[in-house]
């Protein structure tokens, strides 16, 4: 992961312009340590800040074409630039080992039409001397971050975080995902089209196999490093298939032959807390050398100003999600690591979000996963790239692969709903695709695991030292007036109030706040699923830990095993996923939409 800054078609050209540029791309060296480079030409300018993972002795950036005028800038892994490369034989002079540095060739052969030829991640800016004209894509889900941003002069502005442009645009915003800038058309377009994204409703059958080898396939190809790299586990579902996928496969790998088929494993949470319980047993299923990350309560709230300042957010779920991630990537890197595989992106495209329960049809569930992956640039690949990008450390997503997306999304949404009358819990395609009697990937009870909610899982007591905490750093006073103090995205609690004053202070831009999502959830939902149950209207704790059991979500019947006072079992809001369903007659909702993810909780790392 490595941090891209540009400006194109800046009217000052001078070096004190370039010395700024200079100063707004050391803003984003967090995010590539390992060295920085700068080009101009006239008054544009392109900078990067490299976090080598891909061919560590060569790929400098900017990188150039054979004639040095077509130049690009980017943050991504292209996992087919092997095969790029071969189509450019004779025809292209490679001068790095780069996988991103096929972008130029691919430009030359095709203009700007060629963004859907990358199969990857990536955030990336182009400029063309040629014809002084420029060009910016961000790849189809939104995993890398970029925004964008315009000067005063009418200059535009490219990063991969707000806070290297946040203070020289008179306006900035998120660069959308599957979409690319063109200055010769002077303005956006989606270059990303799939047949999900009009949200309607499929109707492939469900294969058990084709969704295993189209999961596998995305694994693997993610094993793509020139440095040791890890697999995030939590001992839940997502994060244990990527392990055991990794696990099965690694030998084949070329990272095998550099760093062996030894896996470490890593996981971070409170003593005592479900997570290190889960990732334990997991480990030993798996054989990893298995290692623990403890913090306590008081650690989070420390680095709760740092988390928000990386995470460029005030989203509560996202920050308390965020900061253990956000800790534990400390330690990963100290230990050598560069790059760590992920389990984000599993419950929007399956619907394994308890919530999901309640969907009324096939019809308003597929919607929903729909909405749900259009969002996740804004949630949990906001939260997972930048907690660990904030030291210098990768995140892939293999969930997020866009052939995987086709066969998730693609499939009718009935094999995917929740029907205790079939046996079939949330997830169940992804559960039954790895149920294989006589080559196991995981155990039976981990298969059908259910997981936590990320910051729940690492501890219970450390949601509940952020409300003590935030309660007495916030008056009712303070509460009162927080309409007239915040009146866009109105803080709806103490500790929502903590980290908007926080942010306010880091952000105070209005094009800042604007970035950040807000509105009603339950469970992680968007706003259109509370339209589901009348009910869902109530409460601002986005905690997922107070919902009850699975089976219990669908009875509708009895009294939830952590119900409130009234018997009104409570949903969180937010994206983390929750660890239990409702069984009462009404549910209590939080506002907002929080980041939480159960897979970000610990690492397995080949060395």
């Amino acid at each position: 992961m490595c941090g891209i800054f540009a400006v194109l078609g800046c009217a000052d050209c001078s070096q004190a312009q370039r010395a700024r540029v200079l100063a707004c791309s050391r803003r984003l060296k967090h995010r590539g340590p390992d060295w920085s480079g700068v080009y101009q030409h006239e008054g544009n300018f392109l900078a990067q800040q490299r976090l080598a993972v891909v061919s560590p002795l060569s790929g400098d950036q900017p990188l150039f074409n054979e004639d040095r005028t077509v130049v690009v800038v980017a943050n991504g892994e292209i996992y087919n630039h092997k095969k790029i490369r071969k189509q450019f034989t004779g025809k292209h002079v490679f001068t790095s080992g780069s996988d991103c540095e096929v972008i130029i060739p691919l430009y030359e052969e095709y203009g700007e039409n060629f963004v859907d030829m990358l199969d990857g991640v990536f955030a990336f800016v182009l400029y063309d001397t040629r014809n002084k004209t420029f060009m910016a894509a961000r790849d189809a889900i939104g995993v890398n971050p970029l925004y964008i941003g315009w000067g005063g002069d009418g200059s535009v502005w490219f990063a991969s975080e707000m806070k290297a442009l946040n203070e020289d645009c008179v306006r900035f915003e998120i660069f959308p995902p599957g979409h690319l800038y063109s200055s010769a058309a002077a303005g956006f377009r989606r270059w990303y089209n799939p047949a999900w994204f009009l949200e309607q409703v499929p109707a492939t059958p469900y294969d058990p196999l084709v969704l295993r080898a189209a999961f596998e396939k995305a694994v693997v190809k993610r094993l793509m490093t020139d440095v040791p790299f890890g697999v995030l586990l939590s001992g839940g579902l997502d994060s244990s298939l990527v392990a055991s996928v990794t696990k099965r496969h690694l030998v084949e790998t070329e990272a095998a032959k550099k760093f062996g088929t030894e896996l470490h494993s890593f996981v971070v949470g409170l003593e005592g807390s479900p997570d290190l319980k889960a990732a334990r047993e997991v480990a030993d299923y798996l054989g990893t050398i298995h290692h623990e990350f403890h913090f306590t309560v008081q650690d989070g709230i420390d680095a709760i100003e740092e988390v928000i300042y990386h995470d460029e957010t005030y989203d509560v779920t996202t920050i308390r999600a965020s900061t253990p991630m956000f800790l534990m990537a400390r330690k990963i890197k100290s230990l050598g690591v560069k790059m760590v595989l992920s389990g984000e992106g599993s419950d929007e495209l399956l619907g394994g979000y308890l919530y999901f329960h309640f969907a009324p049809n096939k019809e308003e569930f597929h919607k929903e996963t729909c909405r749900k992956v259009k969002a996740l640039h804004q949630y949990d690949c906001l939260r997972a790239n930048k907690a660990t990008s904030a030291w210098g450390l990768e995140v892939r997503v293999p969930f997020l692969d866009k052939e995987f997306i086709d066969v998730a999304m693609g499939m009718d949404p009935e094999w995917k709903m929740y029907d205790k009358s079939l046996g079939r819990i949330e997830k169940w395609v992804m559960r039954k695709a790895f149920d294989d009697e006589e080559h196991p990937y995981l155990p039976k009870h981990i298969l059908y695991r259910q997981k936590e909610q990320f910051s729940d899982g690492v501890g219970y007591s450390w949601i509940d030292g952020l409300k003590a905490f935030t309660e007495q750093q916030v008056t009712d006073e303070m509460m009162n007036n927080a309409a007239k103090l915040y009146p866009y995205n109105t803080p709806v609690n103490k500790e929502a109030y903590y980290y908007r004053m926080i942010f306010e202070r880091l952000f105070p831009q209005d094009s800042a706040r604007e970035t950040v999502p807000w509105g009603p959830s339950i469970a992680c939902s968007t706003p259109a699923a509370i339209e589901w149950v009348e009910q869902w209207k109530a409460s601002n704790d986005p905690s997922g830990r107070f919902i009850s059991s699975h089976d219990a979500a669908t009875d509708h019947a009895g009294t939830g095993a952590h119900a409130n006072g009234n018997g009104v079992a409570a949903l969180a809001n937010g994206h983390g996923p929750t660890n239990g369903a409702v069984n009462g007659g009404e549910v209590a909702v939080a506002n907002g939409h929080g980041a939480a993810n159960g897979t970000e909780v610990a690492v397995a790392i080949a060395v």
